[in-house]
């Protein structure tokens, strides 16, 4: 026996115009990986890499042609010499200078191995008996798009509100805070911020202050990565819980990990694995943000149903969950259809809804 790798490009297509601080989305574009068997081709595994632009680590021009080697090399591979050990095949094949190739082969080759029935991590989640509490996202746009966001996933029953910030006015945003504390105080609703940093430092602190007034469970990356003594200073000081995002993308070490989180010393990490090289990375994270008792949550990272499928099936291994960024299936109008389900703010796998990769195969190009 032995697999052959290819892939397939699909761009999403937004709903709707979303704004972050690096400025706005209509399209996304992920690279998704097919494993199959010689001896029986109709029988596929999915795995999907969806590096993001300006964010991602691999980030850059030459990607798809990286990508189509790394397909190239993994089906010439003896897969057989590593008894399908899943870290020492992805250490022989690709460079941690790709987290987003490896955390597409990585649940591709889960996929194969359970029976390539997108079934990566059966648990209660898979069996449709448990559900994942999420947050509801508010993407940055005019102050009346983002209430009728606000209002749209109140009424839909979510309990935790993510709102994107630094784009707009600070004023507007922070008026737009006041208005969800005055219908609904902290016990009700958890607010979230992600400031994606946008934050000059000499501004941070006057910021986070004001924020604090809002009764907010934290804020995302308050400054740009890349400045770990202002960070620190910010964490150690600050009135607000800050949790790192895009501070822990490129640190693929794990004693770079280490030494970062035990520096900065923050109160959260935001763990997305297409960012951060797939499960195995993720899974040093959470070990070393136990050890450093700093809280943490799972995030997607505008991966399609295909990715989120996978990160879904990772977080569901852990119990006691705060609220996972794990809305972002919703977002396009040519997803692919999966088993995913969202209702009163709750992921759920629905064991009776089919893959439909009709979408995929359609409209991909090689």
């Amino acid at each position: 026996m032995s697999l052959k790798a290819d892939y397939l490009k699909y761009t999403l297509h937004f709903r709707f115009e979303a704004g972050t601080s690096r400025g706005t989305l209509t399209e996304k574009t992920s690279y998704v990986i097919r494993l199959c068997d010689d001896e029986n081709p109709a029988v596929i595994s999915y795995g999907e890499c969806g590096p993001l632009k300006g964010l991602s680590y691999d980030d850059r021009p030459d990607f798809e042609e990286i990508l189509h080697q790394y397909c190239k090399e993994f089906t010439d591979l003896d897969l057989q010499l590593f008894s399908w050990n899943i870290p020492i095949i992805l250490t022989q094949i690709i460079s941690p200078e790709f987290p987003s190739i490896l955390f597409g082969f990585e649940t591709a080759m889960l996929d194969f191995l359970a029976g390539s029935q997108r079934i990566i991590r059966a648990t209660d989640f898979t069996d449709g008996q448990r559900s994942l509490p999420i947050n509801g996202l508010i993407w940055m746009g005019s102050q009346a798009f983002m209430r009728q966001q606000i209002d749209e996933k109140l009424q839909a029953g979510y309990t935790t509100l993510k709102l994107k910030i630094g784009a707009i006015d600070f004023d507007q945003e922070c008026d737009l805070l006041a208005t969800i504390r005055e219908r609904f105080p902290a016990d009700q609703i958890t607010l979230r911020v992600d400031a994606n940093g946008a934050f000059q430092p000499n501004e941070a602190m006057a910021k986070l202050e004001r924020l604090a007034a809002f009764n907010l469970h934290s804020i995302e990356q308050p400054i740009r990565a890349g400045q770990p003594d202002l960070l620190a200073d910010l964490c150690q000081h600050s009135p607000l819980p800050i949790a790192l995002d895009e501070e822990l993308i490129g640190k693929m070490e794990y004693m770079h990990k280490f030494r970062l989180l035990k520096k900065i010393q923050p109160q959260f990490i935001v763990l997305k694995p297409t960012l951060l090289g797939g499960m195995r990375h993720c899974d040093e994270w959470i070990e070393l943000a136990g050890r450093l008792n700093i809280g943490w949550w799972l995030t997607s990272a505008l991966e399609s149903n295909i990715g989120l499928n996978a990160i879904a099936q990772y977080t569901a291994q852990f119990k006691h969950l705060l609220p996972q960024g794990l809305g972002t299936g919703q977002l396009y109008y040519n997803n692919v259809d999966s088993p995913l389900v969202v209702e009163h703010g709750q992921l759920r796998y629905d064991p009776t809804r089919l893959w439909n990769f009709g979408p995929l195969l359609a409209d991909a190009s090689h």
